[in-house]
Parts: structure tokens; sequence; C-alpha cells
């Protein structure tokens, strides 16, 4: 579509659909907010990330007091926040939202195979990795026999995992 091919051009056309739909149906939330949906994608193709990522915190809060904090909708929209969080180097806000907020609630009503999930999953794995911050003395992370690094968190409970070999040394 023209987003994707030609962004430039699709934000004056979001703009302008979020303007009419918001003078003529302002009742129709759900309309609404897939327009501002597009609209955040866009920007956030344009480079305007910042300005993206306020406006996807702004749906997902729309979404949750709407339709719950694990609707399907919910939950996706909380996704594509965290993919413009890790676009800006925002690790900690990533892995503090997808932790206390996201997970919990996907793991609610969507299960552990579902490919949103897993989506989830895989992007905490991402803010948990590149994080500079991150060192090899973290706790957030234990090294197994081979010296390689992984997140001292269980993906199923979204407990911190404590090693084996670490409660042995106590």
């Amino acid at each position: 579509g023209l987003r994707g091919s030609r962004p430039e051009e699709a934000l004056p056309v979001f703009q302008a659909q979020l303007a009419l739909w918001r003078r003529n149906w302002p009742d129709d939330e759900n309309s609404i907010l897939i327009v501002q949906t597009n609209l955040s994608s866009c920007l956030d193709d344009l480079g305007r990330r910042e300005e993206a990522i306020d406006l996807k915190v702004d749906i997902y809060r729309r979404r949750e007091a709407t339709l719950g904090a694990s609707h399907n909708t919910t939950i996706l929209n909380g996704n594509n926040l965290v993919l413009s969080l890790l676009k800006l180097e925002l690790w900690d806000e990533a892995t503090t939202f997808q932790r206390d907020q996201l997970l919990p609630a996907a793991r609610q009503s969507l299960g552990a195979d579902h490919d949103l999930m897993l989506k989830i999953y895989q992007n905490l794995a991402v803010a948990l990795r590149d994080n500079p911050k991150r060192t090899r003395g973290d706790p957030r992370w234990n090294q197994d026999s081979r010296g390689v690094s992984r997140p001292a968190f269980d993906f199923n409970t979204g407990d911190d995992v404590l090693e084996a070999e670490t409660i042995m040394q106590d």
C-alpha cells in the first residue's frame, strides 16, 4: 500500500482520514484507533519514532480501557509499542513494559504456543540481549556451562531463574 511504498505521501492521507473520522464519527472508537494505528506506523516508517511512540502509548491505553488488557487487539497494540521502543533502543522501557504488562496479559489469554506470544518472547529476548547496560554480572543473565549468556528469565512463568550452580554455591 501507500504507507509501505511512499510513507511521506501516506502521512497526510492518514492525518486527513483521522480528522474525518473524528469529525463525522466521533463515537466510533475502534475505527479511530485503527486509523491512529496506521498513522503511528507511518510516523515510524518516516523515522519520527518519538511521535509514533506517543501515539502508540495512547492507542494501547485506550485499547486497554475499552477492550481489556488481555484482548488480542490490546496485546497486538502493546507489541507494536514494544517494537518502536526497541527501534529507539529504549531497552529498559521495553523490558519493563513487556514483563509487567504485556506478558501477564498475553499469558492469561493467548497460551504459550500462540504466534503473538512467541513474538513477545522474542522481543523480550532482544531487549535483554541488546541492552548495553547488561554486563556479565547482570542478575538478569546467566552463563551456562559453555560460557554462553542467556536470560535469567523463565518465559513460561515470567519468573526470574536461579541457576542450579548459583544455588549450590550458597
